[in-house]
């Protein structure tokens, strides 16, 4: 059987009456539009049309239909809608009335950085360990700002209050094919963090996306409100989504750690420094938005200096050994729940592939100590910068960046751009509780 018969068949023996072709914006937001299972054979034929020019950072009005193509490997039917007349799914890529893929869609800028990892011949994997936070909800089902519980890392009931929530969560990503590696309660009140098992590039993307949307759906089930904000709390540590991976040549892990020479490949420190030299750059990708960038600030477990180290948890890039042989992998720990994760993952890559490419982009030193307690003059010495103060700041270094040109295309980086900056404006224009309390009443 083709695998547009399977579909076809799932639907009908399973009573499936709804498909949601689903696809992101720019901005990583999930859209999608249901149709009935009549349906269906139109929807595999790619010929459902909508409006681009209703979707941010899309298409202007002129040329605002636009095709919808499933990607028929992400059919999954949704577990926690009726057992009768049930719901599935489709991830879909866009596609314009000439047959061409948009160039605005965050899937396709993924692919053609996956394409060219392939053309050198390689295979990148990426694990996400992603954090959240619970917040009550009152009698209408609004959420208000009250975590769910006062729980810290590692808790268990009854200070983790979150413990069923998540719990269902990872039953349901179970049943949609996830490997769940762990769950546990984080750090702050009302925080948690759920670790799903590595793929490859492409497949981690859909599924951080889908994950998104069954840890808001089964907390709402469960009378909660779950968020991303990487800084909901002002005297609590912030939620990141740290990303594990490891590059494959002839199903070989490049990121192999030699227990006999204490050290990783050569194709390991090539990576990193080239991720390294580029976060600038990349970061208003893998932070988009305002409050990214209150997460690092002194005192959190969250990277502020652009460094790296072989045992130092701190800081922006952990080279880890594994146990089993040839094992080992690399953890970028800025990235947080706001990040499209085509975009992110597609610039993460895009660095790491321009250092293993250019042997003249410097490594800097391994950091082992506490990074912190190193002073300015002694950071500069180092060749360490830090992270980005703020989104405008990081768009700044995004504006004159080939690389990120490079990755997005010319017409999509200008409107990423324009917009985050509309954004930060907007941002400034806004009056914080901060300075009503510290301003209103003394002057």
């Amino acid at each position: 059987m083709t695998a547009k018969e399977i579909i076809m068949q799932r639907v009908a023996d399973e009573d499936v009456r709804f498909i949601r072709l689903q696809f992101t914006d720019v901005f990583g937001r999930l859209r999608n539009m249901a149709i009935t299972v009549d349906r269906l054979e139109e929807a595999l034929n790619n010929e459902c049309i909508f409006d681009g020019s209703a979707i941010d950072g899309f298409a202007s009005v002129e040329e605002s239909d636009l095709y919808l193509h499933p990607d028929l490997s992400t059919f999954a039917i949704f577990p926690w809608r009726p057992r009768n007349g049930k719901v599935a799914r489709l991830i879909c890529d866009v596609y314009t009335p000439d047959g061409k893929p948009l160039e605005y869609n965050p899937r396709l800028v993924l692919e053609k950085v996956i394409k060219e990892a392939e053309n050198m011949g390689y295979t990148f994997k990426i694990g996400p360990e992603i954090e959240f936070f619970l917040f009550n909800t009152d009698e209408r089902g609004n959420p208000i700002r009250e975590t769910h519980d006062k729980g810290s890392y590692f808790d268990m009931s009854p200070l983790d209050g979150g413990e069923n929530t998540r719990r269902d969560i990872c039953l349901i990503l179970e049943e949609m094919g996830y490997h769940i590696c762990a769950s546990h309660h984080e750090m702050a009140d009302g925080a948690h963090e759920i670790v799903f098992k590595a793929d490859d590039a492409l497949t981690t993307a859909d599924r951080i996306v889908t994950f998104k949307t069954v840890v808001k759906t089964i907390a709402k089930r469960n009378g909660l409100h779950a968020t991303f904000m990487p800084k909901p709390l002002e005297d609590e540590w912030g939620s990141g989504m740290h990303l594990n991976m490891n590059l494959e040549k002839d199903g070989k892990n490049l990121f192999a750690y030699d227990p006999d020479t204490k050290k990783f490949s050569h194709e390991t420190y090539r990576f990193i420094a080239g991720l390294l030299h580029y976060t600038p750059e990349i970061v208003c990708l893998t932070n988009p938005t305002v409050n990214s960038y209150t997460r690092f600030i002194s005192g959190d477990d969250a990277p502020n200096h652009i460094s790296w180290s072989e045992n130092n948890r701190s800081l922006l890039i952990r080279a880890i050994p594994t146990r089993e042989t040839g094992g080992g992998y690399i953890e970028y720990r800025s990235p947080d729940g706001t990040a499209n994760p085509y975009l992110a993952i597609a610039a993460i890559l895009k660095a790491g592939l321009k250092g293993i490419e250019d042997d003249s982009i410097p490594l800097p030193p391994n950091i082992c100590m506490d990074i912190k307690k190193l002073s300015e003059e002694e950071l500069k010495m180092l060749g360490i910068k830090k992270m980005p103060v703020n989104l405008h700041a990081a768009l700044e270094k995004a504006k004159g960046s080939a690389l990120v040109e490079e990755i997005l295309g010319e017409k999509l980086k200008e409107n990423y751009i324009r917009s985050k900056e509309a954004e930060y404006e907007s941002y400034l224009r806004s009056i914080s509780e901060w300075e009503i309390n510290n301003y209103f009443v003394q002057y």
